[in-house]
Formats: C-alpha cells, structure tokens, sequence
C-alpha cells in the first residue's frame, strides 16, 4: 500500500519533469511556433478575400388553380432534388453568364462559385455565390436565381405549347370527319342508316369535346415556375477566418507541432538530460550541480563554485558507506576526463579544510597531468612517502606533492607516471597500500581514475575504494552509459555514491599532452578489459 502511495506521488514529479524536458528544446518549440505565424501570414496574404451573397426560390408547379392540388401534395408534384441538379446545371449557368455580360464560355467558371441547396422539408431553393467583391457575389446570386426561374419558365412553356400543338394534330381530322358524316345523314333516307350515322356523330363528337377540354386546360395553365422569397443583398464582410484569425490558428498549430517535435526528441534522445534521469539511471542521488563560470579555474578559491564543492564534500562527509572507509573514486563516463579532475582536487581541497589529513592519487596512469597543474609548496614527507614499492613497480614508489590549497590548506597528491603496464600497476601491492592510508585515524583518500567506459583501470580500484562519484554532463551522457556504469560498479563491488553534474558548454582547462609525449613510452598496452583486470587482480594477492 505504501509503495502504490509513493507511486502516485511520484505520477506529478514525473508529468513536471517530462514537461521540463520538452521545455528544455526550445529551439524546437520556437521554431514551430515561427514556422506556424510565418504560414498563417503566408496564407492570409495571398489568399483573395470572397464575399457570399445568397438567394432563395420557392419552387411551384404549373397549374390552373394554385390553391387545389386534386388529391395530389405538391411536393409529389416537384422533385426537388431534380429541381437542384437542374439549377446547378450547365443551362441555367448559360443563361446566368448572359444576364451578367459574359460570354457563355465562362458559365464553367460561375459554376465553381456557386453553392445550390435545400433545406429539409422544403421547396426552397438557395443559391449562394462567391465572388471577389460585395456586388460580383449580389449581382452572381440573383442571376442564377433569375436565370433558374427564366429557364425553368421556359420550359415548362414549351411543353405545354407542344401538348396544345399534338392535341390540334388530333382534334382537326376528327373535325374534319365530323363534316363529312354532317353530309352523310342529310343524304341518308333510311331509318336504320340514319341511326348509325348519328351514333358515330355522337362519337365523334365525345372525342371533339374532350381534345377541346384538355386544349383549354393546356392553354388555362399558370407556368409561373416559383418566387424569389429571398433577395440577394451585398455582403459585409468577406467569407473565411480572416487576416488575424489565419495568423493565430498558425500559430496554435505551429506550437503543436513544436511541442509535439520536441517531445519525439525527448523520447528518442539517448541523453538524460536532467538531474531526475542522473538519478534513476545511476539508482544514486545528485550530489551537487557545478554552476556556468567563464572559466573553470582548476582550485576553486571562493564564490559559487566553491559552495557548490564544499556542499558536494559535506554530503559525502554525512554519507554512512563514506564514512565507514573514507575511500572515494571520482570517474567520469567517457570522454578525456577533464572535468573529474577539478572535481576530485576541489574536494580533496574541501576535505583538507575540514581539518580531515586529505591525499589525492592521481591513478589515471596515461594522461597524468595534476603535478604540472597545481602549485607545490615545500613540506614534511608523509610516512607513507618513505616507503618503497614491494613489488618494484614503478608507481605510486615514494613520489608525493605538498599542494597549496590557499585558504583551505593543503593536501598530499601523489601524481600519476606513465607506465607501460597500467593494468599491473593499478592491482599491485603498492597502490594497495597507498590507498589503505584512509585507514588511519581522520584521513580521507580520494583517487582519480580514467573515464571508467574508455579504460578498465576504474574497475581495477573498486574493490579498494567502494565508494564512486561520477561526473557528468546530463545533456550528453547515454542513459543506458549510465546504467552500464553502474552495472560495472555494482559487479566490481562498489557503489555508487553520487554523481556531480556540469554542463559541456563551459570553458575549462582542457589538459595539453601532444604526441611527443605519447610517443615516449614504446609499445604501450592496449585498453585492457575488465576480465584481465580481475584476473591481475586476483593474482596479485592483494586484499
């Protein structure tokens, strides 16, 4: 239950952290955002503005009285889905381009612009146009409401002037029999004769009548086609979002898409980028954060920086696993391992100034530098500065440096050589006993080693110093490095106390060491391994 209360207290601290992370790629998010306003703008300035004018039609059918439908509801007597296509249709923008003087070849164009619908329920056309300026859009809508209305009356004349035309083709010859059999009875003299002549008249004249009566009806027709209900009038205002409504949707989508941007980078960057993601990788708390100087002077004698190393050395201090052994190992992941070494002198230096006897051993035995780096002062050799190797290796022998820390005194170094056999020199007898100096009373020994990734000679001091400060930058250390540092540490025996972050971007000291001096030492050993590490240390016999 505990563990599923931690859990949701921890949900806020990692929703903040992530929302910092993505924060953190600001050059992403800004350029989104850039992006966006700059396609808005883009967009509404070379976008024409369109202005919508509208006109609705009550559509009707023919008939001779409006008001009586003969059983039959008008709105089976109008299709008006048809009545729509027929109003978007090519003839009626033929007659439209007419009543606003353009050429019929242009009626496909007045057709893109024109919107024809039909509200539900209804026999209401509505015509909407779109055109570049407030009267273009009037003018185009009232003539496709015209020019429907003019073609549809037409139309519907038409036929009707055709089925008058076809029921005169039928009602003349019938007329003309009609005569003809008016001729015939008045020569018949015979009963029986007459009274089948006069049937056939009345025949005749049945068919008369009623081609008569639909003639009538045909010509009684009102063919008005329907009434313009709505008028088009010139809009107000253009169609669309506008000039500042463009600019602002550009910039939501812009910032989206920044945002979304720089949280892909935070998922797929390998960096852990923050002190959080430090800690959960190295399953070690964040010691301490080294502020942005302008130049990172090598002993830190005041200000921020110093704090920030006496508050590092105050934590290690309280440290229970520290305080057992007072043995530290200060690495870094990769890299030439610069940083490590100012990190290492200036606690030794904040050691010393808590009245602690501090040493610092310089164990990175292929770039040793520290001695020309920091000022000697003439002093009383230590105890252990007497003695001679045991095993005749060439370092630590009895090589120490006094070092004038300034106001926080001074400390011992022993300053790294080059040797052509580090892995050998690193698990002798000797270094063994020198860093077993922690072991007396008020003593603190700090080592540094290589980047523990680079070289194996990290691995080589664990299992004699147990406790490991990395240091690091957030903004270019892998998290899986990281993980496998502490995985290294762990399978070594060490733990890992902390790490002290930096950022890459400041100026430091960058160590100089050219090819000569590489160059003279022959044949030196490649990076040996972990596993050849071990088994030296093993057969050396040493703890």
């Amino acid at each position: 239950m505990n563990d599923d209360i931690r859990g949701q207290q921890d949900e806020p601290e990692l929703l903040r952290d992530q929302v910092q992370q993505v924060l953190r790629h600001r050059v992403l998010v800004a350029g989104g955002l850039l992006a966006g306003l700059l396609a808005g703008g883009w967009f509404a300035y070379g976008s024409t503005a369109t202005y919508e004018s509208s006109s609705e039609v009550l559509v009707r059918a023919a008939t001779i009285n409006p008001y009586a439908t003969n059983g039959v509801s008008v709105d089976k007597q109008i299709n008006i889905g048809s009545e729509r296509q027929t109003a978007a249709g090519n003839a009626v923008a033929e007659r439209a381009a007419d009543k606003l003087g353009l050429d019929p070849d242009e009626a496909g164009d007045l057709q893109k612009r024109l919107q024809v619908t039909n509200p539900p329920d209804t026999l209401v056309l509505k015509f909407s146009y779109a055109g570049a300026t407030p009267e273009k859009a009037a003018a185009g809508a009232a003539a496709f409401a015209q020019a429907y209305l003019d073609y549809r009356e037409t139309q519907t004349t038409g036929t009707v002037t055709n089925m008058i035309a076809g029921y005169k083709k039928q009602l003349d010859p019938l007329a003309k029999q009609r005569e003809d059999l008016l001729d015939q009875i008045d020569r018949l003299q015979g009963d029986t004769e007459k009274s089948t002549a006069l049937a056939a008249q009345a025949n005749l004249l049945s068919q008369i009548t009623e081609l008569t009566n639909d003639i009538s009806e045909l010509k009684a027709l009102d063919t008005t086609p329907g009434y313009i209900t709505v008028k088009a009038e010139e809009p107000t205002a253009a169609e669309g979002l506008g000039t500042p409504m463009l600019i602002a949707l550009g910039g939501v989508v812009g910032l989206a898409l920044g945002l979304l941007g720089a949280w892909l980078r935070m998922v797929f960057d390998p960096a852990a980028r923050s002190a959080d993601q430090v800690s959960r990788a190295l399953r070690a708390p964040v010691l301490g954060s080294l502020p942005r100087v302008p130049e990172e002077p090598l002993l830190a004698a005041d200000g921020a920086l110093a704090e920030q190393y006496r508050s590092v050395a105050f934590r290690l201090a309280y440290d229970r696993h520290f305080a057992d052994r007072r043995r530290l190992l200060v690495v870094e992941p990769g890299g030439e391992g610069t940083t490590a070494s100012v990190v290492a002198v200036n606690l030794t230096a904040c050691f010393a100034e808590t009245g602690m006897s501090a040493l610092l051993v310089e164990a990175d035995l292929r770039h040793p530098d520290l001695a020309r780096r920091l000022p000697e002062v003439p002093g009383a050799r230590p105890e252990w500065a007497d003695r001679e190797p045991l095993d005749g290796t060439p370092w630590p022998g009895g090589r120490h440096i006094t070092v004038d820390a300034g106001e926080s005194g001074t400390f011992d170094l022993v300053p790294g050589v080059r040797v052509p056999h580090v892995a050998r020199t690193l698990t002798s007898a000797a270094t063994t006993r020198l860093i077993d100096q922690a072991d007396a009373p008020n003593t603190t020994v700090v080592v540094l080693a290589p980047p523990v990734l680079s070289y194996a000679d990290a691995l080589a001091l664990v299992d004699r110093v147990d406790g490991v400060v990395v240091v690091c930058d957030p903004r270019t250390a892998a998290r899986t490095a990281l993980e496998r540092i502490r995985e290294l540490i762990d399978g070594a025996g060490g733990q890992v106390l902390g790490a002290v972050l930096h950022q890459a971007g400041r100026r430091r000291r960058v160590r100089r060491r050219d090819a000569q001096d590489t160059a003279a030492i022959p044949n030196p050993n490649p990076t040996p391994s972990p596993e050849s590490v071990s088994r030296d240390s093993l057969s050396s016999g040493t703890r």
